[in-house]
């Protein structure tokens, strides 16, 4: 089978070269087989998104194999997926192939009827990838397999492609001599390579600076909304009958709010906006502790905000509540919604943009996973939202750091990743399908 070539953008000379040398290759035909091994597998996933074995031909034709290709190309994501005959041995596969590979990313392998993934937790969190998995696990026929779970996490995965898919084609079944002609004429246009790799930059920079200003519009509703609060607090430190605590309060409520401006006008990346959401809880529960001195009240315990919106301040209590579709679960809430929750009626639920309008924030995708690890840090909006791609985004470790990960799909680590997150399903010796699916979700 051979690949679909795509001729990348280059300079005018390198393309030429290129473009000569390609040549050489589609004039050399392949061998009437393959090997299987996985370093076979890896060469050729480094330099195309799909692999399908000569020996797993019947399961997906080249013609499906190609626009399953150009699909992931389309989309600049690191996914990879092979298609290996049932014979294939399975144990460690997934951990040996990523390592063999070398690529950070998300890998996609069947083997026979069997399916199974895995992935860096920087491009796709481990319970993101399993329910996904399940997802298409019912699904006999490979092409539609391949297609569904394609189009699910090229949506929801992280990073992008590796500039070698831009750079050479498969080179399946393609004697020594030819390979070194191609690699002669493309070590004259190393700058190509160089200008994939920028190019690729600049789109992941531009993929953020998009995200952050969907997530601008959500903060800079939130910092008004904590600004009007205190505008409505009628508070003054010089007032009778306050005190050193008040005071204290106050003063720490307004820190807060400069902050969360400080932060937002300083935010670059969209996981620096955790640090906004973070003063602004922070805030709100100072004006809640002042609330009740002036009232006479027994001080507020340190609870996380109301789950259905942040807004409404630091919870009383949690209430048992069921999302559509979904299993019942406990949030904490705000007294008004504790109360609403009661008597029948929906709570009052925060609700963002999003391509289908707007939906609340915990069903709007893995976007808004900043803003809301900002108000429920300490692990606790994971188990909350179990099931969901937000919820998923969460159980990385990146939800509880300040620090995005070394490693973003598509970036070339080696054998520098975390084998964990290819364990399981292939990497625990079975072709286990990704897990159970977790279930509980909305």
């Amino acid at each position: 089978m051979k690949s679909v070539l795509r001729t990348r953008s280059l300079p005018g000379l390198l393309a030429a070269l290129v473009l000569a040398a390609l040549t050489v290759l589609w004039a050399v035909p392949a061998p009437a087989s393959a090997a299987t091994s996985v370093s076979r597998i890896a060469e050729a996933l480094r330099e195309s998104p799909v692999y399908v074995d000569p020996a797993a031909a019947a399961q997906l034709s080249s013609g499906d194999a190609a626009a399953l290709a150009e699909q992931i190309e389309d989309a600049d994501k690191a996914l990879f997926v092979a298609v290996l005959p049932a014979d294939q041995p399975t144990e460690n596969l997934l951990r040996n192939l990523r390592t063999a590979t070398g690529v950070t990313g998300l890998y996609a392998v069947r083997v026979g009827d069997r399916f199974d993934a895995g992935a860096d937790s920087s491009v796709l969190p481990r319970t993101a990838v399993r329910n996904l998995v399940a997802s298409v696990g019912g699904e006999s026929d490979a092409k539609t397999q391949l297609d569904d779970f394609a189009d699910r996490a090229l949506a929801n995965m992280g990073g992008s492609a590796p500039a070698s898919w831009g750079s050479s084609s498969d080179g399946g079944g393609v004697p020594a001599g030819a390979l070194v002609t191609v690699g002669a004429v493309l070590a004259v246009g190393g700058v190509g390579a160089y200008t994939l790799v920028r190019r690729n930059r600049r789109r992941q920079a531009e993929e953020q600076r998009a995200a952050l200003e969907k997530l601008r519009v959500v903060v800079d509703e939130d910092i008004t909304a904590f600004g009007e609060e205190l505008d409505r607090l009628d508070f003054h430190p010089a007032e009778p009958g306050a005190d050193d605590a008040m005071r204290e309060d106050y003063e720490h409520a307004l820190d807060s709010y400069e902050k969360a401006k400080s932060f937002m006008a300083a935010a670059r990346r969209p996981e620096e906006v955790r640090a906004v959401t973070q003063s602004l809880e922070d805030g709100r529960f100072s004006l809640a502790r002042l609330a009740a001195r002036r009232e006479g009240r027994p001080l507020p315990d340190r609870r996380p905000p109301c789950f259905f919106d942040p807004r409404h301040g630091p919870s009383t209590t949690d209430a048992t509540w069921t999302p559509p579709s979904g299993a019942p679960r406990e949030v904490p809430v705000c007294a008004a919604d504790a109360t609403r929750l009661a008597d029948g009626r929906d709570p009052v639920m925060r609700e963002v943009d999003t391509d289908q309008g707007r939906r609340p924030y915990w069903d709007a995708g893995p976007a808004y996973g900043p803003w809301a690890g900002g108000y429920f840090g300490g692990g606790l909006l994971p188990g909350l939202l179990v099931g969901t791609m937000l919820g998923s985004m969460m159980t990385t470790p990146s939800y509880a750091s300040d620090q995005a990960s070394a490693y973003e799909g598509g970036d070339t680590s080696g054998a520098d990743f975390n084998s964990d997150d290819f364990s399981g399903g292939f990497g625990g010796g079975d072709f286990g399908g990704g897990g159970d699916f977790g279930g509980g979700g909305f």
